[in-house]
């Protein structure tokens, strides 16, 4: 399919990773010699795209407020050739919002309307709520960028929290669509299976689902300096 753009980034300097800790920081050395130091807006174990010494890309706030005015956004890596993932759990959900306001995702249509974070399951709040003449639509997002070769995986770390949903979208079918969409936050990967390795009770969870109805939308998404582009959907591999 013809990309389509759904998120421009502001203008993002360069640099180059020194070391991530405490989960949420970072030091780079930006290209000007400056070494600052960043919010790393992803908790994770980030399996495959922490590198210390590769290529980064920061975005600056001037907001006083802020205790830290750099948030680290990109990381090279070089699986499959230079590629660049994104950092920042913030935005898929942000970019989800735009594509499903714009009706990219034909899987989905119709729809009519969109919620974010309507209550669900055990004290869940479902990322996307869809409103149809039929069965409402419940989607929930998961953000993806553990790679071997071009098969990407996730999740990267066991996530009680992803079996939890996993269990709670199959309760809702078959009164309802439940949509698990999988965020491929970068562009050299066309196949998507679940990180058996990491979280087998997750990979069992999620072939259950897809037994009982729940739909799976691994979607990928082109990441670059300048913005996220929507490219269309993976193969599924397992």
């Amino acid at each position: 399919m013809t990309p389509i753009q759904v998120h421009t980034f502001p203008p993002l300097l360069a640099g180059t990773l020194l070391k991530r800790y405490k989960r949420f920081m970072a030091d780079i050395e930006l290209s000007s010699g400056e070494t600052i130091t960043a919010h790393c807006p992803n908790t994770g174990p980030m399996t495959g795209v922490c590198h210390v010494g590769g290529r980064v890309m920061v975005s600056r706030s001037d907001n006083p407020k802020r205790k830290l005015a750099y948030t680290w956004e990109l990381a090279e890596v070089q699986d499959n050739g230079p590629t660049w993932v994104g950092v920042n759990t913030a935005l898929p959900n942000q970019v989800v919002q735009a594509a499903l306001e714009q009706h990219i995702f034909k899987q989905l249509e119709p729809y009519d309307t969109l919620k974010r974070e309507v209550p669900y399951g055990e004290n869940s709040r479902i990322d996307f709520l869809l409103t149809t003449a039929d069965r409402p639509i419940y989607v929930e997002v998961k953000n993806s960028t553990w790679a071997q070769e071009r098969l990407c995986l996730f999740p990267d770390t066991v996530t009680t929290r992803g079996q939890k949903h996993l269990r709670e979208l199959t309760d809702l079918v078959p009164k309802s669509r439940a949509v698990m969409l999988y965020f491929i936050n970068r562009g050299d990967c066309d196949r998507f299976a679940p990180g058996d390795s990491a979280d087998p009770q997750y990979g069992q969870l999620l072939r259950s689902a897809i037994a009982a109805g729940v739909e799976v939308l691994p979607c990928r998404f082109d990441i670059s300096p300048n913005g996220i582009q929507y490219i269309g959907l993976a193969q599924l591999d397992f």
